[in-house]
């Protein structure tokens, strides 16, 4: 399991941080202070670290300086909204990318995603049954053959690469599928979106390898990612 470090001193925050990252499949390292932050970096490996600019006894600039030069690993920022002059800084100094609070937690899990794969922590291309996902260049193959995916039923596909060990629930899904096209789909919409995925991956679309679904719940990722 990756581990991401996040510094971070509102306890509140912090907690729902760990909660929503849980259940992305990351485990949790956490600093509230820039000494304590410091103690941490020198004391373990990571491969990414959450930084709240504002820290009680410093600043996330110096922790992220900390890391830069210690550990090779992508640095998001967390700022307050509108806070310019910080995300400049922050970005000049070496940071990856950053986040306004309030951050939508879905937003905040694909950066970490996107950031981890330009760091090479996350696989660019992902093979499941006959179907190959190349997820840098944007490119879905089934049987050696292009498929042609529309942006929804892409980013669908996405949902499920990069979670194949989660069941994702069908709120979880309109949640995605409502970032990426910024249009309203309903659960009616979602269902077809999943249909004509699966005519598309799938060998047998009534008998699904691949997206299976979990009776009451959502879905999830088949083959080697499942138990029999």
């Amino acid at each position: 399991m990756k581990q991401i470090f996040l510094v971070e001193d509102d306890k509140e925050i912090a907690k729902n941080l760990n909660r929503l990252l849980s259940t992305e499949g990351f485990t949790i390292v956490h600093a509230s202070t820039q000494k304590e932050a410091f103690f941490m970096i020198a004391k373990g490996r990571y491969d990414l670290a959450l930084v709240d600019i504002s820290l009680p006894d410093g600043n996330g600039f110096a922790v992220c300086t900390e890391i830069k030069q210690t550990q090779n690993i992508p640095v998001i920022f967390l700022t307050a909204s509108g806070d310019e002059a910080s995300v400049v800084t922050g970005l000049n100094m070496g940071a990856d990318d950053y986040i306004t609070k309030p951050f939508r937690p879905r937003e905040l899990a694909a950066r970490i995603e996107n950031a981890l794969r330009k760091y090479g922590s996350t696989p660019s291309t992902f093979d499941i049954c006959d179907v190959h996902v190349d997820v840098a260049n944007g490119v879905v193959k089934k049987d050696g053959k292009e498929v042609f995916l529309s942006a929804l039923e892409y980013r669908l596909l996405l949902v499920f690469v990069n979670n194949p060990r989660s069941i994702i629930t069908r709120d979880r899904l309109l949640d995605e599928v409502w970032d990426a096209s910024g249009e309203f789909v309903n659960n009616n919409t979602l269902t077809v979106y999943i249909k004509r995925l699966r005519e598309k991956i799938e060998d047998d679309p009534a008998d699904p390898r691949i997206i299976l679904t979990v009776h009451g719940t959502g879905y999830r990722l088949g083959g080697k990612y499942v138990s029999e």
